[in-house]
C-alpha cells in the first residue's frame, strides 16, 4: 500500500512539473516569461536612452516591446526628432526591429 501511494505522489509530482513548464512557453500570441522579461529590459534601455538624449528628452516618446520589436509612438518637432529616436532604438542590444510611428507635429 505504502509503495502504491508513493508512486502517485511521483505521478504527481511529475503532471504538476509538466505544466508547470508548458505554462512557461511561449506561443505565436503570447510571450514566454524569459522573453517577457527581455522586453522589459529591452523597454527601459530605450526609454532610458532617449531620456538622457539632449535632443529628446522633451518630447513624450511612447515605447513597447513585444519579442524583440519595439514600437515607439508620440509626437516630436522635426523630422530629425524622428530619425534620432529610431537610431537610438535600433541600437539597442537585442532589439529585432523598429516601428517608428512617431507622428511630426
Amino acid at each position: 500500500m505504502k509503495q502504491r501511494t508513493t508512486i502517485v505522489i511521483h505521478c504527481l509530482v511529475l503532471l504538476m512539473l509538466i505544466a508547470a513548464l508548458a505554462a512557461c512557453a511561449s506561443t505565436s500570441k503570447r510571450e514566454s516569461t524569459g522573453e517577457y522579461i527581455d522586453d522589459s529590459v529591452i523597454t527601459s534601455k530605450v526609454k532610458s536612452l532617449l531620456g538622457t538624449d539632449d535632443f529628446l528628452k522633451s518630447f513624450q516618446i511612447s515605447v513597447e516591446t513585444y519579442k524583440g520589436n519595439v514600437q515607439m509612438s508620440g509626437f516630436v518637432n522635426s523630422q530629425q526628432a524622428v530619425d534620432k529616436a529610431g537610431e537610438i532604438a535600433r541600437n539597442v542590444k537585442g532589439v529585432k526591429s523598429v516601428k517608428n510611428s512617431l507622428i511630426v507635429k
